[in-house]
């Protein structure tokens, strides 16, 4: 297995990882519900599931 000669330092340890960043999740409006969500997601609406702005499931309750 490699081992490196020497320490890799802080700061080019962190210049390395400038590019690892969180980016916020893409969200649309639905044009049925007018109901902001997360894109190519399936989302509740007053307890019926959509996808793509059409009715899935009606009466869907979400189980944890």
């Amino acid at each position: 297995m490699a081992h490196p000669k020497r320490k890799i330092s802080k700061t080019r340890r962190d210049k390395r990882r400038t590019h690892y960043k969180a980016t916020p999740k893409p969200l649309g409006t639905c044009q049925t519900t007018n109901e902001v969500h997360v894109l190519h997601r399936a989302y509740v609406v007053e307890g019926n599931l959509y996808y793509n702005g059409k009715l899935m499931i009606e009466g869907y309750e979400k189980v944890s």
